[in-house]
């Protein structure tokens, strides 16, 4: 059900454009007169920005409520109201403007990346300023919030769009937004290019994902003959059956390549090379949460293709317990966190593809700020290192700056930080726990809905994501008390400073979030249930099932305890430079963790290599040999003749005197012979 241009809707919807407008206005304004603003300028403006589009979120959130609950015209619940702003594409049968959708699902993303990006920005504000001065560059800080601004307005074009060619425009938007960032220090890293490959290899495995997703919008044109969200889910049960499977697996691969599925997770752990704010941003609540919005969003696709369904289940469950176990065996903060999001955007993906699509969604929004919160958390660790070790440090090549003798990333490096940085702690540990499901913080409540509608629909995937999530709480263990327990293991952490208030208010503001977020679907409450049923229809209301909360919380314990086994003697936390305990006791197990199981090599062996050496045969026998062969063949034949008829110009008038006289001689001889 749609209200239509004709009915009197709240004025307050005409906003929406403003979503968008706001964030591209703060990026103009910083890129034109930024200079002059300097940095405290620069990123006010830019926070402005996020936060002015936060605050027409909240208004369309507000006039929505507000719709749901009074009667328009006999429409008590309005499904969306569409607002068109400009005619986009008008050719043959093919109409496609730029139309905005506001409904409780485009609502509720709006809500999480405006919100959680607004204190992304402002803890960047005191983190860049200290980045880009260990970096030696400080004119980039400019460059940085531009940047950010308009990955917030490309996020917000995907989210607010009306039909999937719009959409796609916001897709590909954030696909060039994380390269920029990715590579923001493009000169730093391995041998002073690895921050450029890093962006590289997630421009080049998310163009193996759109290529999929632009297949499956042919072939839903072709189908349904339109691109509108609502057109196309009308006419749903007039598709045959494989064409909506067709649609919806292809469908698939641009949603492996956006939220980091198996087999194109491979971008997201390089992606540690921008700058820690950027770790949260593309992490948290932004671009690797595109992939289930669009399955969420295409709920009525998948729900008529029951083949797609349980692929996508697989995928995201497999891909759970893949990240996790590789997340184990990481030392470097980021690179834990990574392959985290990677875990926890497969228990997403697993609860889409069973139709669990407001469970889907609660995670979506509790990870939003439980991530957030640990990235930033580890930014401020990362700073309290550097500080410790003196003005000359970098953060390390993993995060994109100047190597150094210590790598204030690595958690082998650390310990003993919970005295040196007790702000930074605190919140860490509350957004850790919810990332190991402890209650009562959000995480719990979120992942519990996900693993009891496994249990109820398919035991074999309940079981795969129950062990991913013991990897989970176990490893989340370890990075505590490697980081914050024991003895400081190096003169950074045993001299580290706790961060600026700029930096530790947002995390302070993302803790409190993550305690009372479980909150949003309460058992007995189901707020976002009963908000998300106006766009995805009324459906089963989540249940709280006592054994499998129970079980749940009794798996992230035990994760937890066996961590603290393992790690938490202060004999073991002081070694430095020694084996991982760990590794003692797994061996070969834990190295193939260590070394993320050699999918990268794999990868490099079997796709890399093969097509590097194709380009090397084309390039050299083929396109050297063969082509400029050809080309440098017919040059010489030109030569050749030319070198042949250019004798006729001798430059002697009585040459071509005589010349002239005996092509007459032929003529008038040929002449004669005709006649006879």
């Amino acid at each position: 059900m749609l209200l239509s241009e004709s009915i009197s809707i709240d004025p307050t919807f005409q906003l929406v454009p403003w979503v968008v407008l706001i964030p591209l206005i703060g990026l103009l304004v910083n890129l034109l007169v930024g200079r002059r603003l300097g940095e405290k300028g620069v990123g006010i403006v830019a926070s402005l920005a996020s936060g002015g589009a936060f605050a027409i979120a909240v208004l369309l959130a507000f006039a929505l409520a507000g719709s749901a609950a009074r009667p328009v015209e006999g429409m008590a619940k309005p499904e969306a109201v569409v607002v068109p702003f400009m005619e986009w594409i008008k050719t043959g049968s093919l109409s496609v403007g730029w139309d905005f959708r506001v409904d409780t699902l485009s609502v509720t993303m709006m809500l999480v990346v405006a919100g959680v990006g607004t204190l992304i920005h402002i803890y960047s504000i005191g983190y860049m300023h200290s980045d880009v001065r260990h970096n030696g560059a400080p004119g980039r800080f400019r460059r940085f919030f531009v940047y950010l601004n308009l990955f917030i307005a490309a996020m917000m074009i995907l989210v607010s769009a009306d039909n999937y060619l719009m959409m796609f425009v916001g897709w590909e938007g954030v696909g060039l937004c994380s390269y920029l960032l990715i590579g923001f220090w493009f000169e730093k890293g391995a041998e002073g290019t690895g921050n450029a490959r890093a962006a590289k290899k997630a421009m080049v495995v998310n163009r193996i994902g759109d290529f999929g997703l632009l297949i499956a919008l042919f072939i839903m044109f072709g189908a349904f003959g339109t691109f509108e969200f609502q057109a196309v889910f009308d006419k749903v049960k007039d598709v045959a059956p494989w064409v909506l499977t067709a649609i919806t697996l292809f469908m698939l691969i641009g949603v492996a390549g956006k939220s980091a599925q198996l087999p194109l997770f491979v971008w997201l752990p390089d992606a540690m090379a921008g700058p820690t704010p950027v770790s949260a941003l593309i992490h948290a609540a932004t671009m690797v949460t595109a992939g289930v919005y669009l399955i969420v969003r295409s709920s009525a696709l998948y729900m008529a293709a029951p083949t797609a369904q349980s692929v996508v289940t697989w995928v995201g469950a497999l891909t759970a317990l893949f990240a996790a176990s590789i997340a184990v065996g990481q030392n470097d903060i980021k690179k834990v966190l990574a392959y985290s999001t990677i875990s926890q955007l497969g228990f997403m993906v697993a609860a889409v593809g069973m139709g669990a699509f407001v469970a889907g969604m609660f995670h979506l929004v509790t990870h939003a700020f439980f991530k957030a919160l640990l990235f930033l958390g580890a930014g401020s660790v990362i700073l309290g290192m550097e500080h410790g070790d003196g003005p000359s440090s970098g953060h390390g090549q993993a995060s994109g700056h100047a190597a150094t003798t210590l790598d204030p990333q690595d958690m082998r490096n650390m310990g003993g930080l919970r005295e040196k940085m007790p702000v930074t702690f605190w919140v860490y540990l509350i957004g850790a726990l919810a990332l190991a499901g402890v209650a009562p913080l959000a995480g719990f409540f979120s992942k519990d809905e996900i693993l009891t509608a496994a249990s109820q629909q398919n035991l074999p995937v309940f079981v795969v994501l129950v062990i991913a999530a013991f990897f989970t709480a176990f490893y989340v263990g370890r990075q505590l008390l490697l980081v914050f327990f024991g003895k400081g293991r190096s003169p950074a952490a045993e001299h580290a400073q706790e961060s600026p208030a700029l930096v530790t208010v947002p995390l302070v503001v993302l803790a409190v979030l993550t305690v009372f977020a479980g909150g949003l679907n309460f058992p007995g409450s189901h707020l976002l249930e009963t908000w998300l049923e106006h766009t995805l229809g009324p459906g089963q209301p989540a249940e709280f099932v006592v054994p499998v909360a129970l079980g749940s919380l009794g798996v992230a314990l035990v994760g937890l305890l066996i961590a603290w086994s393992i790690y938490g003697q202060r004999k073991t936390l002081s070694k430095t430079g020694g084996v991982d305990p760990l590794a003692r006791i797994l061996g070969p197990i834990y190295t193939g963790m260590e070394h993320k199981w050699w999918v990268d090599e794999i990868y490099r062996a079997m796709v890399i290599r093969p097509y590097e050496a194709l380009s090397r045969f084309l390039a050299d026998d083929v396109d050297r040999d063969l082509i400029d062969g050809i080309v440098n063949g017919f040059g010489g034949l030109v030569v050749g003749f030319a070198g042949v008829w250019r004798k006729l110009q001798s430059g002697y008038v009585r040459s071509y005197a005589l010349t002239i006289f005996l092509g007459a001689v032929a003529i008038l001889t040929y002449l004669a012979f005709l006649s006879r």
